[in-house]
């Protein structure tokens, strides 16, 4: 059975949900030291996030997932104010269950680094290798981005 409780949520299921945020299980007095540093990491995260709402070529959604993992380390409460959001909160717990993105989060990712690919190459007129190293880059962010399932 499938609960979508932040409790259930506070488990990385997926490899790459995984990798990203290693157990947390640990009480010793490292683990109680580094609280607030994952606490203060959050915030910053957070913060970040609230800004890419507001400009449209920085992301929201991956500072948000870096602070519900930052969260889960220091505060549950704030782990699960995001993860509960009206807004974020939909998007977060598909990613940390599947590893999953939305078909329209897909083409407004896609959608936004070709347009940021379109601003740097008019505005800096970058040498070939420069413009290939760059769009290699964001070619394999948005492989990484299709090839991520969409959630159920």
């Amino acid at each position: 059975m499938h609960r979508d409780g932040p409790s259930q949520l506070s488990r990385p299921r997926s490899a790459v949900e995984a990798a990203a945020m290693p157990e947390t299980s640990g009480t010793g007095a490292a683990s109680r030291a580094a609280r607030p540093l994952w606490l203060v990491l959050g915030l910053v995260f957070v913060g970040l996030g609230l800004v890419g709402a507001l400009l449209p070529l920085m992301p929201t959604t991956v500072f948000l997932i870096l602070a519900v993992g930052c969260f889960a380390r220091s505060s549950p409460r704030l782990e699960a104010w995001l993860l509960n959001h009206a807004r974020f909160g939909p998007t977060l717990r598909a990613w940390r269950a599947n590893g999953a993105i939305g078909r329209r989060a897909k083409a407004l990712a896609c959608g936004g680094m070709a347009l940021g690919y379109l601003l740097f190459w008019f505005a800096v007129r970058p040498s070939l290798m420069i413009a290939l190293v760059v769009g290699a880059a964001m070619a394999a962010c948005a492989a990484f981005v299709l090839s991520r399932p969409a959630p159920r």
